[in-house]
């Protein structure tokens, strides 16, 4: 009897030693709080609990395109102060004009498919990132400070909370940044204006532009474009097609001066018959 006891008990033991811990009360994007490994760094595969790369990931993740800025409204709910792990956050509403430094991490195939905190699904393949505070929907350029290579990544998301990282990037912009197999590294993170990208991911200097119209379909927009392009004997270079809300606008430009932008207008009015407005970028 003594021995059938002394068994039980330390059955008892070794299963309530392999038991995980519960989880932390999640943060308002519903993911968990960050693991770090015993060592204060992080675990190969990623941070989160039970969490890393897909077992067979795509072959084409070098190819996935930057995030492309372009305006959109702010949503509704994901921008309100909220608690999460104890301390409170308020979101900005006011974008860009942030800049900061610090540890990436990112977060993988545990959360592929579930809501953020923009009520999107999380697309593990996207070039999507969760951030503290920058706005949702907002974009930024993420650089590695260790070897200099870039991303474009739209914020949807809200983390990570551990108090020295920064950002939290998904699978396929961490592995654009080439830190998938640390799970960290350091980054400078740049809010950037929408309004100040065409649909390509160009960013658009500042001076004269000027504007032949404004489509919600982008086909048309660039049907317009490419009569502009063939009447006016102008390089694609020249030539602009910028997302504003849900309207796609064809610009031309920039033009060194006045005078240079009012010679097209002019042309444009005279060889397809349209009215170009004038639009000036700081």
């Amino acid at each position: 009897m003594k021995a059938f006891l002394f068994s039980a008990l330390c059955a008892f033991v070794l299963a309530a030693c392999g038991v995980n811990p519960p989880a932390a009360k999640p943060p308002a994007s519903g993911k968990p709080p960050v693991q770090a490994s015993s060592a204060g760094t992080a675990r190969p595969g990623g941070y989160y609990l039970d969490d890393g790369p897909p077992a067979q990931p795509p072959a084409n993740l070098d190819a996935i395109p930057d995030a492309v800025p372009r305006v959109e409204p702010l949503h509704r709910f994901a921008n309100r102060t909220y608690v999460a792990m104890g301390n409170t956050y308020t979101p900005q509403t006011v974008r860009p004009g942030e800049a900061e430094e610090g540890l990436a991490s990112w977060y993988g195939r545990r959360f592929h498919g579930k809501k953020t905190a923009s009520g999107e699904l999380y697309d593990m393949y996207a070039m999507t990132a969760a951030h503290p505070t920058l706005p949702i929907p907002s974009y930024a350029r993420v650089t590695a400070l260790n070897n200099g290579k870039s991303v474009v990544v739209r914020i949807n998301d809200r983390g990570p909370f551990h108090g020295n990282r920064v950002i939290d990037l998904s699978y396929a912009a961490a592995h654009r940044l080439g830190y998938m197999g640390v799970g960290s590294t350091r980054v400078r993170v740049e809010s950037l204006d929408p309004a100040t990208y065409d649909t390509q991911g160009q960013a658009l200097a500042g001076g004269l532009y000027l504007q032949l119209g404004a489509f919600s379909r982008e086909e048309n927009a660039r049907a317009l474009m490419e009569r502009v392009r063939k009447a006016l004997e102008l390089t694609h270079d020249q030539m602009r097609l910028v997302l504003s809300g849900a309207l796609h606008r064809v610009q031309i430009g920039p033009y060194p001066n006045d005078e240079a932008a009012q010679n097209d207008k002019a042309r444009v009015r005279d060889r397809l018959d349209l009215n170009a407005a004038l639009v000036r970028r700081d």
